[in-house]
């Protein structure tokens, strides 16, 4: 089982990252997906999530409208297009494969952790 999340950097306050999420083919199968992020700190918050058919997707409310989860089951893979970046949204970004196929914003619901890439945003 293996999630290999990438695409992080350092960008200024206002722009864009596009994370992806390599996934092996048996954790994607019939997976939900989320993204979750950690800071400096704090305790690690759920960002979005998406179920297996893409039919059920959530969103925190501080990254709603800024932030597009969307995933291509052909090739594995989940992404995570982040605009209007805003320095609050600096933390380490780790991908997940849920327990079932549905999309949950519950942290316990995930079985299998990508090892995180880490999202700058300077002001």
């Amino acid at each position: 089982v293996q999630l290999q999340a990438s695409g992080g950097g350092l960008v200024q306050a206002g722009g864009s990252l596009r994370l992806s999420c390599a996934a092996s083919r048996r954790t994607f199968s019939n997976n939900g997906m989320g993204w979750f992020r950690q800071a400096p700190g704090k305790e690690r918050e759920f960002v979005a999530s998406i179920s297996w058919s893409s039919g059920s997707i959530l969103y925190a409310d501080s990254v709603k409208g800024r932030f597009t989860i969307s995933r291509d089951n052909p090739k594995n893979t989940m992404y995570l297009q982040m605009n209007s970046l805003k320095p609050e949204d600096t933390a380490v970004y780790y991908c997940a494969a849920a327990l079932g196929s549905w999309s949950s914003r519950a942290l316990h619901e995930y079985l299998y952790w990508g090892q995180g890439t880490q999202v700058t945003v300077s002001s």
